[in-house]
């Protein structure tokens, strides 16, 4: 069974950072997709940020310029730095691993509130 765990989430004020990370276990990481999708509430589940297996990124318009993806496959974790942030980037962050089908972590909370 895939297992994908995220941590480094939290409360944070505007124009602070944080830094989420997901490890990967029981997958052969370098090859998947990875990304990183929110969810705020009431709101459906949106791509934040991904990168392939050559390290091709790709980002919302909304976070483009104060976010940053990036993947270690030697340790098997993507990571999502984000400086800048405001109090719309509140959400359940969810890291996702794509190849032929999607595997899901359990999410992780980051609140940006002053």
């Amino acid at each position: 069974q895939v297992q994908l765990v995220e941590s480094g989430g939290g409360s944070v004020q505007p124009g602070g950072s944080l830094r989420l990370s997901c490890a990967a276990s029981r997958i052969n990481f370098s090859i998947y997709v990875m990304g990183w999708y929110r969810q705020a509430p009431g709101k459906q589940r949106d791509l934040v940020a991904s990168i392939n297996n050559s390290g091709t990124t790709n980002y919302a318009d909304s976070v483009k310029g104060r976010f940053t993806i990036s993947r270690d496959n030697a340790k098997n974790t993507v990571y999502l730095q984000m400086n800048s942030l405001k109090p719309e980037d509140t959400a359940v962050y969810y890291c996702n691993a794509r190849r032929y089908l999607d595997y899901w972590g359990q999410g992780t909370q980051v609140t940006v509130s002053s």
